[in-house]
């Protein structure tokens, strides 16, 4: 009984539901997320989905807080399969150049319009992962970003003259961030709240969620809503040990993972609002910036998409024309 009592207590500490028995199948997934995160809910109800509808011969287990490592760490673990899963955001844009389109300024409108680019464009992003040895199971959701900054309040592209940023690893962000007038560097999410802390870093740029479960607030004066960046997540395995598993169980994994994004959705547009009142309620400062001026002075960045990544243009064209009326 002393036995089964400490693998019942270790199953509950990882989330794995409350299975007394060992699957016959134990897959981990590794993410960045904090507590309260949208990565964390995400990565649970993935896990949830799956180890309530494979019978129990499949069981997910979530490690948040990189725990098993940072995004570029867990991209790697990936290909050596000591990961299942992984959830990168930004960080796609250096796996593959054909998604630094989503690091387009202001590209993706709304959650619809990502949709829209899913099912028309899908297969570009999944042939892109896989020529890199990765497999996308389904996507989820960073988010729409927006910067926090303990120098000033940023209304124009201007107002971020000087300013130390926190950046993710991604090139196309650095230049974006660049070309606005800040000094961006690229740093991993674990390190950024300490960064802040200490004034090794003035702001960072990142969704409500991620802001708010980090407890940036605590550490920021100002907050403006520039929704600069929209962000997919992309649930990811290696594409070598994924194809290894059985029929059955990879078609439950892209199944919950279909679930999984509906329910991402639904929760990010519900913490939008919820989350920015936490972040006022802590006494930051929140202004909304003129996108119109962040818009347009991103035009440079488009153009040098364009012309560094092969199809840039053609992809860029292929996302705008997919807005629509939204």
């Amino acid at each position: 009984m002393k036995l089964l009592a400490k693998l019942m207590a270790v199953t509950t500490a990882v989330g794995l539901g409350s299975s007394a028995y060992a699957a016959d199948m134990t897959l981990k997934f590794g993410h960045v997320g904090n507590p309260g995160s949208l990565f964390e809910a995400s990565v649970n109800n993935f896990a949830e989905c799956v180890n309530g509808s494979m019978g129990g011969k499949v069981e997910v287990q979530t490690f948040g807080s990189s725990q098993l490592g940072k995004d570029k760490e867990l991209l790697q673990k990936l290909k050596l399969g000591q990961v299942d899963f992984a959830l990168p955001s930004s960080v796609m844009s250096s796996v593959s150049d054909i998604f630094g389109v989503f690091e387009m300024p202001y590209i993706i409108r709304d959650r619809d319009h990502m949709r829209r680019v899913q099912d028309a464009m899908m297969d570009k992003f999944q042939d892109a992962a896989t020529a890199k040895g990765y497999y996308i199971v389904g996507l989820a959701e960073n988010g729409f970003r927006h910067i926090t900054n303990n120098t000033r309040p940023i209304n124009v592209p201007a107002d971020l003259e000087g300013i130390k940023l926190r950046t993710p690893n991604g090139v196309w962000r650095v230049k974006m961030f660049q070309q606005y007038g800040a000094n961006p560097t690229p740093m991993a999410f674990s390190d950024v709240f300490t960064a802040l802390q200490t004034g090794v870093m003035d702001g960072q740029e990142n969704p409500y969620a991620q802001i708010a479960s980090a407890k940036f607030q605590e550490v920021q004066k100002y907050l403006s809503i520039t929704g600069h960046v929209y962000t997919p997540a992309y649930i990811l395995a290696s594409e070598k040990h994924f194809k290894k598993l059985p029929e059955y169980v990879q078609s439950g994994l892209q199944d919950c993972a279909i679930q999984t994004q509906a329910f991402t959705y639904e929760k990010a547009a519900g913490l939008e609002t919820e989350l920015l009142a936490v972040i006022k309620d802590a006494g930051v400062e929140v202004n909304e910036a003129d996108k119109d001026a962040f818009v347009e002075a991103s035009k440079p960045i488009y153009e040098a998409f364009a012309a560094e990544v092969e199809g840039g243009q053609e992809l860029i064209d292929a996302v705008l024309g997919l807005a629509g009326g939204s």
